[in-house]
């Protein structure tokens, strides 16, 4: 188990959908229990992971490696390859607890084509595991194309009113940076062929070619090859002004399914900068220019989500609109391009998944008891539903980044990063933290205000009187995610000890690649010693200062 622990993870789900492939669509029972088996399965053979991990978390390198380079499809040089470090190993632990919790949150919520969203379910928890856990270019860009189907379809089926619409606008939008991302993937496979004539999308190996480009095409060629990928981790993140595409989709989409979009779709995003930009381009991203722009637009996603989220009269598109600006927040730390501000980002994007994901289950709770998302339906709700309006606090709390909570140690921790730092772009790091602080404080605004209009004051729709509070399923979907919130909050330092390696040294290869290169052997003088200048030495000159004084005492005798 130990030697294959991640294909295990990766495929629990699918195994899942495909057993659901032979059971009636009329025995929908069995069809929810057989699917929150496997979903709780799949964390749960995850959770070895934490510890085997632990044991290993300052090496450097990446653990628990599957396969080997070019073994899948031989004659274009794809391979079978799993491999997690620091980064990905939160990510993927995220993964299977947040489709865990959605797909045990839409027991009552599906009741139409219930077969098939559970399989769509499944298969869509495969595709994200193996974006995090693919060490092959080829591989990776398969399970991130997989990955979009159903999300397409969960959006398309079983979502809103606008399901279609919004369906088709996310779909259009990830397809695109996906075209541009599968152009730049190609360039670097046949540049790293162009270099050691060996053809290969393992990732290893184009870490040692890549960043040849910038100086073997010149800045202008490595930059349209760093705008390929870029656009592609933008649109998913999604970065202003990409960002369009995502209050439209988490509005249309079911409750699970936007759980799962915000904990962990938007998170290949970040994912991909720091995987692949980061190490690919680091001439690119230190140019100041090029750095100055995706500071500023990170700047702006801060100030702009909070700002529209403030407006905003339906529960579920405020909390849509929370996760550009909170993202925002991502990325201001990865290209802060400093240990801190990258770790920070990190544990921003679990802290994110943790909380935003628990907005959505509250704002679906409400939903399917009312069939209205419009805050001016309700107020004084903790007056019928106070254990509801309790955990509401506690992740609204945490979002917002109140100390003791999540988020505050990853909003910290990415401004601090980025306030120590020297210059960025021009403008030294606390010029870029000041600007998004501003952030913060919003965000507690369209929080606070939502809790007030929503939960405080007394019930004046009558509609709302008789809503029953949180069922043992429901408190169940929170339960981990509030344990969670509250053990980041904590004692962090654990989290910060499985980042320290992978960031550290991701920062040390950006660094090492602005310095001069060291003298090849070739270039050092080989000739050989007696074909060299004899160099006096300082015995020889001794003995010649000796032989000249006993001449001068011989000729005074």
């Amino acid at each position: 188990m130990y030697n294959h622990i991640l294909s295990i993870i990766l495929f629990t789900p699918l195994v899942g959908a495909i057993l659901l492939l032979f059971v009636p669509k009329e025995n929908k029972d069995a069809i929810r229990w057989i699917a929150n088996i496997f979903a709780l399965g799949g964390f749960l053979v995850s959770l070895p992971l934490v510890p085997w991990f632990w044991d290993q978390r300052f090496m450097p390198g990446f653990k628990f490696m599957e396969g080997s380079a070019n073994n899948w499809i031989p004659s274009i040089g794809a391979g079978y390859v799993l491999g997690i470090d620091g980064i990905s190993f939160l990510l993927v632990m995220l993964t299977t607890l947040l489709g865990w919790v959605s797909i045990l949150s839409s027991w009552s919520a599906i009741e139409n084509r219930v077969k098939e969203y559970y399989i769509w379910f499944l298969v869509l928890q495969t595709g994200m595991l193996g974006v995090f856990m693919a060490l092959d270019f080829f591989l990776f860009f398969v399970f991130w194309e997989a990955m979009l189907v159903p999300m397409y379809l969960l959006i398309g089926i079983w979502g809103g009113p606008r399901k279609l619409y919004a369906a088709i606008k996310f779909f259009l939008y990830t397809l695109a940076g996906s075209v541009l991302m599968l152009l730049g993937i190609l360039f670097l496979y046949f540049h790293h062929h162009s270099i050691t004539g060996v053809y290969t999308f393992g990732l290893e190996a184009l870490y040692q070619t890549a960043p040849r480009i910038y100086s073997d095409y010149g800045p202008y060629a490595a930059t349209l090859l760093f705008l390929s990928f870029f656009f592609a981790f933008a649109i998913k993140v999604p970065m202003f002004p990409f960002h369009t595409w995502l209050p439209d989709a988490h509005v249309e989409a079911p409750t699970a399914g936007s759980v799962i979009l915000a904990g962990v779709l938007l998170k290949m995003g970040t994912y991909g900068f720091i995987r692949f930009s980061l190490p690919f381009f680091p001439d690119v991203l230190t140019h100041t220019r090029v750095r100055f722009w995706v500071m500023v637009l990170s700047v702006i996603a801060i100030i702009y989500g909070a700002l529209v989220s403030l407006m905003q009269k339906d529960m579920k598109k405020l909390v849509a609109y929370s996760s550009v600006s909170h993202l925002g927040f991502c990325t201001l730390g990865i290209f802060a391009l400093s240990p801190l501000g990258l770790s920070g980002s990190v544990l921003q994007q679990i802290n994110h998944g943790i909380s935003t994901g628990a907005l959505f289950l509250i704002v679906g709770i409400l939903y399917e008891r009312r069939h209205t998302r419009e805050i001016s339906e309700y107020g004084g709700i903790s007056n019928v539903m106070p254990v509801y309006a309790t955990i509401t606090m506690i992740m609204f709390l945490s979002s917002m980044g109140l100390p003791l909570l999540n988020g505050f140690v990853g909003e910290f921790t990415i401004l601090q990063g980025t306030f120590m730092e020297k210059e960025i772009a021009g403008h030294p790091g606390w010029f870029w933290a000041a600007w998004a602080v501003p952030g913060v404080i919003l965000a507690a605004a369209y929080l606070l205000w939502l809790y007030q209009r929503v939960f405080f004051g007394t019930v004046t729709n009558p509609k709302n009187e008789k809503l029953h509070d949180l069922t043992p399923r429901e408190v169940a979907t929170f339960a981990p995610l509030l344990i969670m919130a509250f053990w980041i909050g904590l004692y962090p330092k654990p989290f910060f000890q499985i980042l320290e390696q992978p960031v550290n040294n991701l920062v040390a290869n950006i660094h090492n690649a602005q310095e001069p290169a060291p003298m090849n052997a070739s270039a050092v003088p080989t000739t050989a010693p007696a074909e060299a200048a004899p160099t006096p030495t300082p015995v020889s000159t001794k003995v010649s200062d000796k032989k000249t004084k006993a001449a001068t005492a011989k000729e005074k005798d």
